[in-house]
């Protein structure tokens, strides 16, 4: 719940700066983990602090810190100020006609008030899905677990804005480890850390967390038995839990609008992308509409408002193939001279809010899976992301998966492991030739997201439907 003590002490506040924002955060997680039968150390995070923003003239400044007393937030007020009034000669924005956050509102996690179990009732069920996983000797470690986080923030300026924000997020995980003659697989629900979203218990019957232990071993057991994935150019259907990785990597990173303007160029690259390509630029084919969409409140990084308070909704960034607006929140908006969305976010209250992806999906088109399958002659189906490399401009890039398996003549065949493919990103997506329709749509999220610097890791959220590319480049692992 939102502190009442936070609001009197925001209350007190008092500034000569033109405008002033205060953002406190209060971050909890528990984790619960049983790995080969056996309960792991419980694991418990708490994490609060305030964010005190303020624009003197020209200039912006930022001041964080973990005393959230009334003293304690003046204090960080008046360092914002004195940074704001030094930074006035040099900013790259004048923020004097800078837009302010224009309305208050909140926002709640579906379900976020619905009763969880206990740790010992977590403990067993988590205990029960490793236990089945035990399926065979060559199971060498099986490892389920749960975690829980909530987060309540509160946002309010010295214009009279106020927002609560409280959001609750489970990330279950279930891990099988297969060995044999020297070969060893892994496989696992979803992928690492990737089933990742807002709400209570439904999650794990969204993501059939349920009889997962079983069903992951015997997949990993699959593994042991196939053959390496092999090489050549093939059609190349991706499901949602391997999409998720190609729609971050070679979609979401690339069209930070920091990013394009060069602010990640010594630490995480730049972009293939110009701002001159937004409004002509054919990203991929007429098949690939790609939203902004932080409404979906299931999803991992759905919001009412961004970090800077700018109210979100859903936005096109591709349709139809073509390359409409990036993401990019208030300040990179103004710098380009270019329509964003609202994504200015922040991994902690210590850390001034960026250029983020958020809820970034594919919307669905009209083909089923069966008729996929069908109308693939030589082709390959590949599931769950297991590692990704991708170049500096976000743009040639190989990923591998954990599970692969061949189409011939329209028909799913046998099982391969290692499976890889490579492309480029600028060439890559507009060989979409057919786009799962809404009975193929997944949604997944990860916590892990990394940028800026100091460091920011953060949750973003991916829906997507299975996808269907001609002519890719494939190859096996060594």
């Amino acid at each position: 719940m939102i502190d009442e003590r936070w609001s009197r002490s925001a209350a007190a506040l008092s500034s000569d700066a033109e405008f002033w924002s205060l953002r406190i955060v209060d971050d909890r997680s528990d984790e619960h983990t049983v790995r080969n039968d056996v309960a792991q150390p419980f694991r418990t995070v708490r994490d609060r602090g305030a964010l005190l923003t303020a624009w003197c003239g020209a200039g912006a400044g930022y001041a964080a810190t973990a005393d959230l007393s009334a003293a304690g937030l003046q204090s960080a007020l008046d360092l914002a100020a004195a940074r704001a009034r030094a930074a006035a000669a040099v900013t790259l924005v004048d923020h004097r006609s800078a837009p302010r956050p224009a309305a208050s509102g909140s926002y709640v996690s579906p379900n976020a008030e619905a009763a969880l179990p206990s740790r010992g009732e977590w403990i067993e069920r988590l205990a029960k899905e490793c236990a089945a996983a035990a399926i065979d000797g060559r199971v060498v470690e099986r490892t389920a677990s749960m975690r829980v986080a909530h987060s309540d923030q509160l946002y309010v300026t010295s214009d009279g804005i106020r927002i609560e924000q409280r959001f609750r997020y489970l990330m279950p995980q279930m891990t099988v480890v297969a060995h044999e003659s020297g070969d060893t697989q892994v496989r696992t629900l979803g992928g690492f850390q990737a089933l990742l979203a807002q709400g209570g218990m439904e999650i794990l019957a969204r993501y059939r967390f349920d009889g997962s232990g079983a069903r992951v071993a015997d997949e990993a057991l699959q593994l042991l038995a196939a053959p390496n994935c092999p090489s050549g150019v093939r059609d190349l259907l991706l499901m949602p839990d391997q999409m998720m990785l190609q729609i971050h990597e070679s979609i979401g990173h690339p069209l930070e609008l920091d990013r394009i303007l060069g602010d990640e160029r010594n630490f995480a690259g730049w972009s293939f992308v110009t701002p001159d390509m937004f409004g002509s630029y054919r990203y991929g084919s007429e098949l690939l509409n790609v939203t902004f969409d932080p409404s979906l409140r299931e999803q991992a990084a759905s919001y009412a408002f961004d970090d800077e308070g700018t109210e979100a909704r859903k936005q096109y960034l591709i349709r139809d193939g073509v390359l409409e607006r990036p993401l990019g929140g208030t300040l990179s908006q103004r710098r380009a001279q270019l329509p964003g969305v609202a994504n200015s976010r922040s991994s902690n209250w210590n850390r001034a809010p960026i250029d983020r992806m958020a809820n970034l999906n594919i919307e669905p088109g009209t083909s089923s899976l069966a008729d996929m399958i069908a109308g693939i002659e030589r082709g390959i189906l590949m599931r769950t992301n297991t590692s990704w490399s991708i170049d500096d401009r976000r743009n040639k890039f190989q990923f591998g998966c954990e599970f692969g398996q061949l189409i011939e003549n329209g028909k799913l065949t046998h099982v391969v492991k290692q499976p890889n493919y490579r492309g480029v990103s600028a060439s890559f997506w507009r060989s979409l030739k057919a786009v799962g329709d809404d009975t193929t749509r997944e949604t997944y999220g990860t916590p892990l997201c990394g940028k800026g610097e100091p460091a920011q890791i953060i949750h973003v959220g991916h829906a997507s439907p299975a996808c269907l590319f001609a002519d890719v480049d494939v190859f096996g692992g060594e």
